[in-house]
């Protein structure tokens, strides 16, 4: 579900922007959120492919130099760990709870608080495998299929502090989008508390400063009452390059959630 937004007639195909800029680094805390589960203390790799069929498009007027043109864009995310299981947000309960089911899925390189890079996309998990030899420590292997495009961007909320009350999060500037492009956002709420119906909407809220002063609805997601994911998109042009989450929150005494947004921007 999308509400209006602002348009423009920008033609850039492109947008590079990602905060602030990332050193090289060894990989030792990539964060991977898929459906309800955050599976970063169970996974030790975790691999995202992007890529787009080769269409042979040679012809009299080529040179005699072969010429191709991208077609069909595809996802693959594959990711190892170690297997737990009896819990949600442990990856045999998420398999097994998703198979041949389409779930969000975020993937950042460090720590996910908010302005972070990540990745996001949908995908449809395929296969996993369980288990090992005697002796070994049971292991678990994944693969799932993307049915979106996928999103690069930023972290807007961050599973670090429970959300308790209705507010907004901090803006993370993650660049306009462009005509042909869309702004990409996931959701996954990784637990619930509360006595009586704990409810939490949340929206992503565009602007073109920091401070937010004029936000516009961009997406908002379904209300949420239990764990699970959402993903959804807004088709651009957005010339606003300021985005952040806006989220209400009700329920009885000791409502609280742990959640993660993000948003990428991908072709549309």
């Amino acid at each position: 579900m999308t509400s209006a937004r602002r348009t423009s007639t920008a033609s850039n195909s492109r947008s590079s922007y990602w905060g602030d800029a990332v050193a090289k680094q060894v990989l030792t805390n990539v964060r991977y959120f898929v459906g309800p589960a955050d599976l970063t203390a169970q996974t030790n790799k975790v691999e995202l492919d992007n890529a787009f069929e080769e269409k042979d498009v040679t012809n009299y007027g080529s040179s005699g130099k072969k010429e191709v043109i991208a077609g069909i864009e595809s996802i693959a995310l594959s990711a190892e760990g170690f297997w737990q299981g009896g819990d949600p947000g442990y990856a045999d309960d998420e398999f097994w709870g998703a198979r041949g089911v389409i779930e969000a899925h975020t993937v950042g390189p460090i720590s996910a608080t908010v302005g972070d890079p990540a990745y996001v996309t949908q995908a449809v998990r395929l296969s996993a495998k369980n288990f090992g030899a005697v002796g070994d420590v049971a292991m678990f292997t994944l693969s799932a299929t993307g049915s979106y495009p996928l999103g690069r961007g930023n972290f807007l909320m961050s599973p670090g502090t429970a959300v308790t009350t209705t507010g907004t999060g901090t803006a993370v500037q993650a660049g306009a989008v462009a005509s042909g492009q869309g702004l990409y956002a996931t959701l996954h709420i990784l637990s619930v508390a509360g006595a009586s119906t704990p409810t939490i909407t949340v929206k992503v809220q565009s602007d073109d400063n920091s401070g937010m002063t004029t936000p516009t609805d961009v997406i908002t997601f379904t209300a949420a009452t239990a764990v699970g994911s959402q993903i959804s998109r807004a088709a651009g042009p957005i010339t606003d390059t300021y985005f952040r989450v806006s989220y209400t929150v009700t329920g009885g005494g000791g409502t609280s959630f742990l959640a993660v947004v993000a948003v990428g921007i991908g072709s549309y």
